[in-house]
């Protein structure tokens, strides 16, 4: 099976080199060259534009910014939409609202294309290994047919339902994690400030009900103060944003995500939007007038 890959970012790069590492025979365009270059060197193969993956490939997978981006890749000037065959599988493993989902889907079905929305979590540390969650949204049969391709790149692999029904999980469990990120902020500041070694913090209620992946995923990170992004703040917000968008199409009020919004929309005027989400504790220390010390302690 001849798999393409647009969108080499910080998720896309280690996601393609794990499909290359699995054997899959992958074909690659993007504009970040660098990235193209190593997985050109690890055994992937280069095309000059994204619409020759079209004539070439069964399965076509998007990891990609925003809906803007993956719209304009599928059907602006020299799109895929002009090279597609029928029956190419499109595996959009970007984080689009329900709505745009639903837009894609209903123009590549009158290519008599197929598309999945299949969106991940789990940051860059598990794109790295090959271990994200993937929530589907689609035809079943289809999933099925690509499993095996991405089952490279993740260890849960979950059919969730029809189309859109991966984009409304992703939006959910987007505000698991920012919300969750908030809070740990929160409680990190308050009790640095009160004196208490944050790693002994760590030890202490990591194995109780507060306990999570995002605690011991962020904490450490909070800790040695290293806010280089897995999974960046401007990226969250524009997922918090679909979810605000979707709370209100369904007449569903969203408190906490709205007061997330806030604080990373605090954090794009302070020029932070390229940090980690983890670097949402800096919202709590500005209010604080505190920082938290590097080390814990």
């Amino acid at each position: 099976m001849r798999v393409g890959f647009v969108g080499l970012g910080i998720m896309g790069s280690p996601m393609a080199k794990n499909l290359v590492n699995g054997k899959i025979e992958l074909y690659v365009n993007d504009v970040n060259t660098a990235a193209v270059e190593e997985l050109v060197a690890a055994g992937a193969q280069q095309v000059t534009a994204t619409s020759e993956l079209g004539n070439i490939c069964e399965v076509i997978i998007l990891m990609l910014p925003n809906a803007a981006i993956v719209k304009n890749v599928l059907f602006g000037e020299n799109a895929l939409s002009t090279t597609l065959k029928k029956g190419t599988a499109i595996v959009d493993m970007s984080s689009l609202s329900p709505v745009d989902t639903a837009e894609i889907y209903e123009k590549l079905a009158e290519l008599h294309v197929h598309y999945l929305d299949a969106p991940v979590s789990g940051g860059q540390p598990k794109a790295i290994d090959g271990t994200l969650s993937v929530m589907i949204g689609g035809d079943e049969q289809v999933f099925r047919q690509v499993e095996p391709v991405l089952a490279h790149m993740a260890s849960d692999l979950v059919y969730v339902g029809e189309s859109g029904s991966g984009s409304t999980t992703k939006l959910a469990n987007q505000i698991l994690v920012n919300v969750t990120i908030a809070a740990l902020s929160e409680a990190a500041v308050l009790a640095s400030k009160a004196g208490v070694d944050l790693n002994k913090l760590h030890a202490a209620i990591r194995n109780g009900l507060a306990g999570s992946a995002v605690l011991d995923a962020k904490l450490p990170l909070m800790i040695d103060r290293n806010f280089v992004a897995g999974g960046r703040i401007d990226i969250n917000l524009k997922d918090l944003m679909n979810v605000e968008q979707t709370g209100r199409e369904l007449g569903v009020p969203l408190p906490l995500t709205s007061s997330v919004i806030g604080m990373l929309q605090a954090l794009k005027a302070d020029g932070k939007v390229a940090d980690d989400h983890g670097g949402l504790v800096q919202y709590y220390e500005k209010l604080a007038n505190y920082e938290m010390p590097k080390g814990g302690k």
